[in-house]
């Protein structure tokens, strides 16, 4: 036994301490790192409820498992931080989603025991079988281990992937954490001896003994053997849906008893079976308080306190655009029974619930799959309704076939609602939505629009409410608007059409979204510099207001984009315009401020946009740096 004055998680570095402790040891180290996850989570904020449910899962995987030799591939990465204390990264795990410090996420370059980064959902299993197949394929014997949670296995990419790897026999470990779908039947000491026995080497040798038997047999004979073994362990079981996958299931054991974990998954991984499904039933929040009777609230947290579980918000000056999409959403849909709300697993991030919980038989939550969200979507948009499909934008990247082929090709109205549009802060590169302007601006038949604030967003709703020619998208923002006043009711927007808020006659700032406040305090910035600055709101990348960019290229020297997402995007869209037009080859000096062509790691997202030199003072910049050019001895063509 270890010396009970010093805490075992200060002895553990890396999983290969942990291998040494006594089995005696491993309930109280588990104890002692779900203390530390819930310190760590207090002070930097980020995913609590689904690492708390992890912890002995965890301890046993790393106890029984060979890391970093065995690859232990976490679906998510929303519950990896118990993880990354076992794993070398305790002395910075208080710098957990900070500029500069750990990833929320498992991330391959930030440690050796991350084999696989993840974000989304429903990648495990579709890794862990490349790796399987490349060890096998290396004459290597080491373990692969995907762990993936009962919510990722809405997405049908786990399906697929589990289909494939029960089709190629090949030897995989996948865990289903259980901790919400109740697919299983009462955990207890029966079902923990079921396991162990399915699991062990006597009746796995039994269960091949009589294969061999039954395929010497007629094929009548073999395959009713075969189904009535399958059924009853079905029946003992619950895992007759795996069965059938091809994966050999185990389960459901308790995961939070070590004494259960340990036994099943040491005879898991000295099996030589194909792949193999352990099925483990958690609780979200285990161990606090406030995490097990809120487990959807605590999910992602901001900094709290310990004691009552009280979060540290910072008051806000302005609602939030996924709250102002909301309530404006429910707004139009109490005019228009036509009107339905779809997400995918999303309904609080997105804003969709307050919609949920007035028209309950109006609102669909289709789990974790986006593609299905949309051609449903496009279902519903084909008998005569009105669906917004609210989606993160980083999320709809998995679901653009869907956006060409079931919706724009048919040119069916469904309304995509894009949130999460831009840089997001703490959540980093997987959550960073960058590029739905650049892939949505190439389809024919859509229409693009971004709200430049949140009272511009009120009228953007009413606009795709209104809007039933195609498909239509708004883009919109994480976080708090500007504070302007919102109006009672939504106006629809006239298709196409920008606006224009401040007039000059020297350099040009046409914005496509909510950097339009950033355009503002870059005009005021250079009026004081003696620079004559119009400022424009595109509101629309497509159709885009030809108009007014012509206008702009006109009346000014210089012409400045602004817009929050990649090249590719708004910018290029303008830039095509004004070649065709012949704007560009009689002087007129453009640039397309986007961001630029790397990832954001996490950080707050004043700090990334200043990065991505998309504040006020960098195009403040960009515009002297662009204007001394034009009086160098070179005149300009008037256009």
């Amino acid at each position: 036994m270890s010396d009970s004055r010093t805490p075992l998680l200060d002895k553990i570095a890396i999983p290969e301490d942990l291998r040494r402790l006594d089995r005696s040891d491993l309930q109280t180290l588990a104890d002692e790192l779900r203390q530390e996850t819930i310190s760590a989570v207090s002070i930097t904020g980020g995913h609590l409820g689904a690492g708390l449910g992890v912890v002995e899962l965890t301890v046993a995987l790393h106890y029984v498992f060979d890391t970093p030799a065995d690859r232990l591939i976490w679906d998510v990465g929303h519950q990896v931080y118990p993880h990354k204390i076992l794993t070398g990264r305790r002395d910075r795990i208080r710098t957990l989603r900070q500029g500069g410090g750990l990833s929320g996420f498992t991330k391959r370059d930030e440690s050796e025991y991350d084999p696989f980064g993840a974000g989304h959902s429903s990648t495990s299993v579709s890794a862990a079988l490349g790796m399987a197949v490349a060890r096998d394929l290396s004459g290597e014997r080491h373990n692969v281990v995907a762990v993936i949670g009962d919510g990722a296995m809405s997405a049908g990419m786990a399906y697929e992937a589990m289909n494939n790897a029960g089709a190629m026999d090949s030897r995989l470990i996948v865990v289903l954490n259980d901790n919400d779908m109740s697919i299983a039947p009462p955990v207890g000491a029966l079902s923990a001896y079921l396991s162990r026995l399915l699991s062990g080497r006597t009746y796995r040798g039994l269960r091949e003994s009589g294969k061999q038997i039954a395929r010497k047999m007629p094929r009548r004979i073999f395959e009713h053997a075969r189904r009535a073994e399958e059924l009853t362990r079905g029946f003992l079981t619950g895992g007759t849906l795996f069965e059938q996958l091809g994966f050999y299931y185990v389960g459901p054991i308790d995961g939070h008893n070590l004494n259960h974990l340990l036994p099943v998954l040491e005879n898991v991984k000295a099996s030589e079976l194909g792949p193999i499904l352990v099925h483990v039933v958690t609780r979200k929040g285990k161990g606090y308080g406030p995490a097990e009777a809120a487990p959807d609230k605590l999910h992602g947290v901001n900094a709290f306190d310990v004691v009552s579980g009280t979060q540290f918000k910072p008051k806000a000056t302005a609602p939030s655009y996924t709250k102002v999409f909301g309530e404006s959403l429910v707004r139009e849909a109490r005019k228009d029974p036509k009107i339905v709300a779809v997400t995918a697993a999303m309904p609080a991030g997105t804003g969709v619930d307050a919609f949920g919980s007035e028209f309950p038989a109006r609102f669909f939550d289709v789990g974790i799959a986006e593609q299905h969200a949309v051609t449903f979507a496009a279902g519903l948009a084909a008998e005569g309704y009105k669906p917004f499909c609210a989606i993160y934008s980083t999320f709809l990247q998995r679901a653009y076939d869907q956006i060409v082929h079931d919706v724009a090709l048919q040119r069916l109205p469904v309304r995509l609602a894009i949130d999460r549009a831009g840089l997001v802060g703490a959540d980093g590169p997987t959550h960073a939505g960058a590029y739905d302007v650049a892939f949505l601006g190439c389809v024919p038949n859509m229409v693009l629009m971004a709200a430049a604030d949140e009272a511009d967003l009120v009228h953007m709703v009413a606009t795709a409410a209104a809007y039933d020619e195609g498909p239509i998208a708004l883009r919109y923002p994480r976080g708090d608007g500007v504070g302007v006043a919102l109006p009672e009711f939504g106006i629809p927007l006239e298709i196409g059409r920008g606006r224009i808020l401040r007039e000059g006659s020297q350099v040009a700032l046409l914005s496509f979204g909510t950097r339009l406040s950033e355009c503002l305090k870059a005009a005021d910035d250079l009026a004081c510099r003696g620079l004559s600055t119009t400022v424009a709101d595109a509101r629309f990348a497509k159709p885009l207001d030809t108009a007014l960019v012509d206008r702009l290229a006109k009346e000014h020297e210089i012409l400045l984009t602004v817009e929050e997402g990649s090249t590719g995007g708004f910018g290029s869209q303008v830039l095509a315009h004004l070649a065709e037009t012949g704007a560009l080859d009689r002087g007129l000096r453009v640039r397309t401020l986007a961001l630029p062509d790397r990832f954001f790691e996490p950080d707050k997202p004043e700090l990334q946009y200043a990065l991505a030199r998309l504040n006020a003072e960098a195009i403040v910049a960009r515009a002297i740096e662009v204007l001394p050019r034009l009086s160098a001895g070179r005149p300009r063509v008037a256009v």
